[in-house]
């Protein structure tokens, strides 16, 4: 049997485990083009390619649908409406109103009538346009105000109340009353929506599919097939991006490649082309967002009373939870100390809007942000301090839904970053400069985040793990989350090889798989590795357990006394090389696999008051940043980004520091650049990259700090670590702020302008438009 090891002095330890900072485990694959995706899978001479054809109308009866010169048209094999559908119609996953093909209306721009299987990807492209499709249009409803105005809402209105706001506001010394419009946002993943099927010889089927949640693909292509869970097999190996709209959206399009795939029993495969997915796949919500609001002389808030809108599209999908997401972090890292928040979930004639990183909770932070420079503008401090006077910390640390804050990292995050960027003399550097300069401006801002970790639907809340160790001492570790570039695979492979102490070089983590973990959730909430880290964890110490139990009888020894160190292990005075021992334990019959599980304590809500614990521990973090403008154009750039934030116990910090970086700069994209909009006809007009500008190279400032702040966490997470993977985007916010920095500069700091998301060149020069217009006011005698 070949050792671990030979020797420790030829050949030394050096451990890959938790907290080194290990890289990705596909990123030689990635960079190298050898990174399998689904398109990248060999094409077999049998298979199909599927294609749909779309709604034209955002809300219509279909008079007639004649699909004769579609079923014509040269490579197409088979041809589908809803009424060829053998099982369930609605794919929906939490409510319905999602059908996976439309029945007699349709309810948005981009919905699918009919679906084409063809031999070719561009025969089943070419075969849809030939419908002939009729429509009698309906009066749609298509915004967030016609919603409001019409009360067409999806699901009921919520709330969540803290003492008596309006007793609060009415008898604060100072009131202030603001509004904001966020528009959402589109995922663009790398990688589009993406499925392939096959059938299996038993009548069951295998679905691999680009998806956050394998478990989902697994239940709606069972039901849209009418077949037992245990007939289909769901798989990932994994995503070229996810960002939350592979959560949900990805199940349409599994359950369509596996429908033909039963009906003609041979392989299909369904890619959305980009415009496709862009047009017929949900976004982030829009959101607007309104308030009252009391504070005193030092700016400290004494009762909000908000509304938040979100604009969820024709169905509910995930839009409960996000709006009550949006409410849950309506306070963002503040003590409002008494508040009524309301959440009212929006129907209208368009996409159905889905998960995006941070579900609602980036939506409901932009209320409280926006809020904390309009009190400093209105009492002329500088909003740093504001927020320093608002935020959670002991004596002011229950939220409006109930919840205690119990570990204060904020309070002195900030502060340390504000010394660390030099905040204080840059501030009165810029407004100096600001004085002096005529045509350009700077702006400065600093703000925090404060995140929530759990899924808020309890149950999800769990996981599973399977592992498996080999005679040879190397481990398979499949667990029930889903790598898309964020790498989680690479931190459960550290976990794992952490608890045997052996190189990670002995772990492998194996494609996520539904016939392996079942019931999984998805890999969304920040919790990926929370929940599938425990897990492996758990399987390790069974298998930890069972191997000290069978040491103390083999070589008579305290069950104490086996100790994992170096790729050795210490059984008494025994020392054996990890592979060694794994080779005697079996010779002796001892398992050496195990399935872990793992659900998160303490969290509970109660939907009906409102209140409850719905989040196991916050994660934190803190962003400066500086911008300067053009007050001519609008024209702007960011000039430094200075970050610190808080990843409790670092698992990866290479790994923790990317994911700050790219969440940063999508949520600066999204801020920004990142601009949905639709015509008067609901029809999708940023429709493809050429008219949807996300964040490039050119858009990160050169002087971009990152560092992460050294603290544990406080509650009993793996390895005492924090999530990483939705709270940096929030920090994007900063951005926004310090550009409306900039432009109240105009006023001497006098004047909040409004600034609606994105904050575009267009935008920031109509709110320099609004400060020119407060000048006048003011000179007026």
């Amino acid at each position: 049997m070949r050792k671990l090891v030979e020797t420790e002095a030829d050949r030394p330890f050096k451990s890959t485990g938790v907290g080194h900072s290990l890289q990705h485990e596909s990123a030689i694959k990635h960079v190298t083009g050898r990174a399998q995706y689904i398109d990248d899978l060999p094409q077999s001479p049998q298979l199909l390619h599927v294609a749909t054809g779309k709604s034209s109308q955002p809300y219509a009866k279909l008079t007639k649908v004649n699909l004769d010169a579609v079923r014509k048209a040269p490579g197409v094999v088979d041809v589908i409406v809803q009424q060829d559908i053998p099982g369930e119609v609605d794919v929906g996953p939490v409510y319905g109103g999602d059908p996976l093909l439309a029945g007699d209306t349709v309810i948005f721009v981009g919905q699918p009538i009919f679906a084409v299987a063809a031999t070719s990807f561009e025969a089943a492209q070419r075969a849809v346009r030939l419908a002939d499709i009729d429509y009698q249009p309906l009066s749609p409803v298509l915004t967030i105000d016609d919603a409001l105005a019409a009360e067409s809402f999806v699901l009921p209105p919520h709330q969540h109340l803290q003492g008596d706001p309006d007793q609060a506001i009415a008898s604060a010394p100072h009131q202030i009353k603001g509004e904001i419009y966020v528009r959402g946002q589109e995922h663009f993943y790398l990688e589009g929506q993406i499925s392939q099927a096959w059938p299996n010889e038993d009548g069951g089927i295998h679905v691999i599919s680009s998806t956050q949640h394998p478990t989902e693909i697994q239940k709606l292509v069972a039901e849209v097939l009418d077949l037992p869970l245990h007939e289909v097999v769901a798989e990932v190996r994994r995503m070229g991006g996810g960002f939350g709209g592979k959560e949900s959206q990805a199940a349409p399009l599994a359950c369509m490649a596996a429908l033909f795939a039963i009906r003609q029993q041979r392989p299909v495969r369904y890619r959305m082309p980009r415009q496709d997915d862009m047009v017929q796949t949900g976004k982030r919500h829009d959101f607007k967002n309104s308030w009252s609001a009391g504070f005193d002389d030092a700016g400290r808030l004494l009762g909000v009373d908000m509304l938040l809108a979100g604009k969820c599209g024709c169905s509910p999908d995930l839009s409960e939870g996000i709006v009550d997401r949006a409410m849950f972090h309506a306070s963002n890292a503040y003590s409002f100390n008494s508040a009524r928040v309301v959440g009212v979930r929006c129907k209208t004639n368009t996409v159905s809007n889905t998960a995006f990183r941070g579900f609602g909770g980036p939506k409901g932070m932009m209320a409280a942000e926006t809020l904390m420079d309009d009190i400093a503008r209105a009492l002329a401090k500088d909003p740093l301090d504001v927020r320093l006077t608002n935020l959670y910390q002991p004596g002011q640390d229950m939220t409006p839904y109930g919840q205690q804050v119990t570990q204060h990292v904020l309070p002195d995050l900030m502060r340390k970053l504000a010394d660390d960027a030099d905040y204080r003399t840059r501030r009165a550097s810029i407004t100096e400069f600001n004085r002096s300069s005529q045509f350009v401006k700077k702006g400065l801002a600093l703000t925090p985040v404060q995140f929530g970790i759990s899924f808020t639907a309890k149950h999800l809340n769990q996981a599973g793990a399977l592992l498996t160790i080999y005679t040879d001492g190397t481990m398979l570790i499949s667990h029930g989350g889903t790598e898309m570039g964020q790498g989680l695979y690479t931190k459960i492979q550290q976990i794992v090889a952490t608890a045997f102490d052996v190189p990670a070089a002995m772990v492998k983590v194996s494609s996520t798989r539904t016939d392996k973990v079942p019931n999984t959730s998805p890999t969304a909430a920040s919790s990926g590795t929370d929940l599938n880290g425990m897990a492996a964890l758990d399987a390790c110490n069974q298998i930890k357990k069972r191997l000290a139990k069978f040491a103390a009888e083999h070589f008579n020894i305290a069950d104490y006394e086996l100790n994992y160190d170096k790729g050795y292990v210490h059984a008494g005075g025994n020392k054996l090389a990890f592979n060694e021992f794994v080779q005697l334990a079996y010779m002796n019959r001892i398992s050496l696999a195990a399935s872990g599980f793992y659900r998160t304590p303490k969290i509970h809500y109660d939907k009906a008051t409102g209140s409850g614990q719905p989040f196991f521990y916050y994660a934190n973090g803190a962003a400066a940043a500086e911008v300067s403008i053009d007050v001519l154009t609008g024209e702007y750039k960011v000039e430094r980004i200075d970050i610190l934030h808080d990843v409790g116990k670092s698992l990866n910090p290479a790994i923790d520091i990317g994911q700050i970086e790219g969440g940063f700069v999508q949520g600066m994209g999204w801020l920004t650049t990142e601009e949905l909009l639709w015509d008067d006809n609901g029809h999708l007009m940023s429709n493809s990259p050429a008219n949807y500008k996300i964040p490039t190279a050119f858009d990160v400032p050169y002087e971009f700090n990152v560092a992460l702040y050294q603290q544990a966490n406080q509650a009993e997470t793996i390895h005492l670590s924090k999530a990483v993977g939705e709270p940096p985007l929030m920090l994007g916010i900063a951005v926004w702020s310090a550009l409306r920095d900039a432009v109240a500069s105009t006023t001497n700091y006098q004047h909040s302008p409004r600034l609606d998301t994105p904050a575009t060149p267009e935008r920031v020069f109509w709110a320099l438009q609004d400060c020119a217009a407060f000048n006048r006011q003011q000179e007026t005698p």
